[in-house]
């Protein structure tokens, strides 16, 4: 069971916690599924599936839903609105995860160059929260250089690295461009070549990041790409994966079989034999947003189709014309719908990536 190698067993994790769950995933060939949430409903729904399903689970935010945790009404210029909702968002998920007796990784979705102020600003609060509670508020954050120099992407993840260092705090990096489009990051139009991360970029990140802290991840590109497509119009190569695992091990000389820490971008639409083999070249996170966001919205649109007759007026349906409707419109009702389509569609991906039952 993966609670035999965490010292908290429930609630949100951090430091050697990550670490040695990471490790477990991959000796046990699972992933841990990353769910975005942008809302309290769409937490709670990622956090019934897993405790459903025996789980553990990472629940992130990206700066575009941190944004919308602090309300779409608040300004956003300097990234404050972003800062102040993945805070908030950060705090609601500490004080209810734990109710549902499982072990929760508290992440932050991809942060481009353009973003670093975000970062910096959740990293302010991690250092605050450090003082005071002896451990970050964040157990890992991500940070999204990829369209840049890769040196410039290599040395400023470093520097990122030994502030989050002292905290034992978690960093994903990501070398090579994941295609698509997301939160605005718009990769729809580049070279195929540059969707593919080279063996040697690999070594050079874990070698550079290895001698500052053991607590980093790296998002290869393996053909990776946003958002959902029709088959065929997406070529992923998992078994790179596999090459630059024994190209690592080769030049550091080592024993472990997968001393690399994978991330697996872009998975919604992705087979289930795509991430199976994915895993077993050591992938431990698989992020999860498209297929979710869908999920989300069919509860709630089948709602709506079916109970149209309910919710046109606040008095009157097809029961009578003094019937009142206000169990039918009640949000509680309806978005909780939204919820139980959602944590159908995560269960599902906590069976394809074998997370499921391994608490």
């Amino acid at each position: 069971m993966a609670t035999s190698v965490l010292s908290r067993k429930t609630g949100v994790i951090v430091g050697d916690d990550v670490l040695n769950l990471f490790k477990y995933a991959q000796e046990k060939k699972f992933a841990i599924p990353a769910i975005n949430v942008t809302s309290s409903s769409t937490v709670v729904a990622s956090l019934e599936a897993a405790r459903d399903k025996k789980a553990p689970v990472i629940l992130q935010m990206s700066q575009g839903g941190a944004a919308y945790f602090a309300g779409k009404g608040v300004a956003n210029g300097d990234q404050q609105a972003s800062i102040a909702g993945a805070v908030a968002g950060a705090q609601y998920i500490r004080a209810i995860a734990a109710s549902y007796e499982i072990p929760v990784i508290l992440h932050t979705d991809h942060c481009a160059k353009k973003l670093l102020p975000w970062l910096d600003g959740m990293m302010d609060a991690d250092e605050k929260y450090f003082k005071e509670h002896g451990e970050p508020l964040f157990s890992s954050h991500m940070i999204d250089l990829s369209e840049e120099d890769v040196e410039w992407n290599i040395s400023t993840t470093a520097k990122y690295l030994k502030r989050a260092a002292p905290m034992k705090q978690w960093l994903e990096m990501e070398i090579g461009i994941t295609g698509g489009e997301e939160d605005g990051v718009n990769n729809e139009e580049v070279d195929n070549k540059s969707l593919y991360t080279q063996p040697e970029d690999i070594y050079n990140i874990h070698k550079t990041l290895s001698e500052i802290s053991p607590y980093f991840s790296i998002a290869a590109g393996f053909g990776n790409v946003h958002g959902v497509y029709k088959p065929g119009n997406v070529k992923l190569h998992p078994e790179l994966l596999g090459k630059h695992q024994s190209y690592v091990k080769e030049k550091i000389h080592g024993t472990e079989e997968k001393p690399v820490f994978l991330v697996f971008h872009g998975g919604s639409g992705s087979s289930k034999q795509e991430y199976t083999d994915a895993i077993g070249y050591g992938v431990v996170k698989v992020n999860l947003d498209t297929d979710l966001q869908y999920a989300y919205l069919t509860g709630i649109r089948d709602y709506v189709l079916k109970k149209k007759d309910y919710i046109l007026t606040q008095v009157g349906n097809p029961d009578g014309e003094d019937k009142p409707n206000k169990k039918y419109f009640d949000p509680r009702v309806w978005v909780r719908e939204g919820e139980k389509t959602m944590s159908a569609r995560v269960q599902e991906g906590l069976v394809d990536f074998n997370t499921a039952g391994q608490l």
